[in-house]
């Protein structure tokens, strides 16, 4: 607050970090006299609390369970992001899980120990609908998003829309989502998800009251600037009766950092990050600047979008597949062979696919196909077995063979190993090493 008062500003955007769903937030900027880009203090407090937004859903909580119950979800009742949530599949382990781990986690997470019990949805899919709500009492519902790619309960891949979903549950998504707008006299951009199961029921999650981070998804499949129409709506400005129609685009996936096949956060250097022109990539770093341990491992977002889901997921798999990374390790190779992957490319995943595939996934490195060398002329082929040095470094131009060896400077590190891929071509011009192949 002091740094909005002091840059003269007359709005707080609170962007989609913890401070986002904050309702004494959101306070302290309307008291100071700015204008607050977001869902109303009430409606944020409201449906904060998982449990609440439930009662507000008319949905009834598992006060009580049973063996006919398991497998069930803790989750924390304040929580996002994966965090304060276990799966028990034993009635013995249910209390330890409740009060040590889900609990203990809760509080450290976000300074709520409230924990609750629901369901666990063997093989459902996690679905979600972006919304939009001004302050004349008009509602959008903006499509689906399938999330169901997802390691630790964080979402991996994300497409828009949804596939598989018949025409009948989409719209019964949608008129849930909008239920859940009205039920709190919701304003701005904000997102209620839900679970579908196997047999097509949809079950309510929770409401997420901002705008999140796989918004652009969402973007890309109307045509639209979410975050220009939160200005729009903080002001006061209508929305139109009904939004534009949508348009049969796709999108894509967070890009983090994180080593071998544990996919740990890593520090270091981002010495190079660039993507090839046709995508989306929205990112905070930029070459050369230092990645610490006090934020969220995404480095980027990758979007993609075409007429067809089939060649959105070419598109983004080659596009993540022929991007310059020099730095940190990251999920790259999870990412690309995900979308190569027969149970993805089928829409035929649930939440399940990483404890199923993970491993395979994370070991096989993606190809790419080589470039053209010139008009007429047939991609050479790539050796089976090269070095880093050799992959890393182009060869000896005629100049270095004369003598000449050019520019002197390390070659910066690459990807490499069972995440990494293989590491991009380094447009720097070093002297060439001798290695063993």
């Amino acid at each position: 607050m002091k740094a909005a008062v002091a840059a003269g500003a007359d709005a707080v955007h609170p962007g989609y970090g913890f401070l986002s769903e904050n309702a004494d937030f959101a306070r302290a900027v309307l008291a100071a006299g700015l204008v607050w880009i977001g869902p109303p203090p009430e409606a944020i407090e409201a449906m904060a609390s998982k449990t609440r937004a439930k009662e507000l859903m008319g949905i009834p909580s598992l006060d009580r369970v049973t063996e006919n119950d398991l497998p069930v979800l803790v989750k924390a009742a304040a929580g996002g992001g994966g965090r304060g949530m276990r799966v028990v599949r034993q009635l013995a382990d249910l209390e330890a899980e409740l009060t040590a781990a889900a609990r203990a986690e809760a509080t450290s997470a976000f300074g709520d120990g409230e924990v609750f019990v629901e369901p666990y949805v063997e093989g459902g899919r996690h679905v979600e609908v972006q919304i939009l709500a001004d302050t004349h009492g008009t509602v959008w519902s903006l499509g689906t998003r399938d999330c169901s790619l997802q390691r630790r309960h964080q979402k991996v891949i994300e497409e828009s829309p949804a596939p598989g979903l018949t025409d009948q549950l989409a719209q019964e998504l949608s008129d849930l989502a909008i239920r859940a707008a009205r039920a709190v006299a919701y304003e701005g951009a904000g997102t209620v998800e839900f679970l579908i199961s196997p047999d097509n029921k949809a079950h309510f999650l929770e409401m997420n009251t901002r705008l999140q981070v796989e918004h652009p998804v969402t973007e890309a499949v109307f045509g639209i600037d979410l975050v220009a129409l939160q200005l729009r709506v903080a002001e006061g400005e209508p929305l139109r009766a009904t939004p534009a129609p949508a348009r049969p685009r796709r999108g894509g996936p967070p890009l983090r950092r994180g080593p071998g096949h544990r996919l740990d956060p890593q520090t270091g250097t981002l010495h190079r990050l660039a993507v090839p022109n046709g995508v989306r990539l929205d990112t905070g770093y930029t070459d050369g600047d230092g990645i610490g341990v006090h934020y969220d491992p995404m480095l980027a977002k990758v979007v993609a979008h075409a007429p067809t889901r089939a060649e959105a997921l070419r598109k983004l798999a080659g596009a993540l597949d022929r991007a310059t990374i020099h730095g940190p390790v990251t999920n790259r190779a999870l990412l690309v062979n995900s979308l190569r992957h027969k149970e993805f490319t089928t829409a035929h995943m649930d939440t399940g696919f990483y404890d199923r595939h993970l491993p395979d996934l994370t070991h096989r490195t993606p190809t790419r196909t080589p470039p053209r060398r010139g008009p007429g002329r047939q991609p050479r082929p790539l050796p089976l077995r090269r070095s880093l040095a050799q992959r890393a470094v182009p060869a000896p131009t005629e100049a270095l063979r004369h003598g000449r060896r050019g520019v002197r400077g390390p070659v910066p590190p690459h990807e490499d190993g069972p995440d990494g891929g293989r590491g991009a071509r380094s447009t720097r011009r070093c002297a060439p090493r001798r290695t063993r192949s």
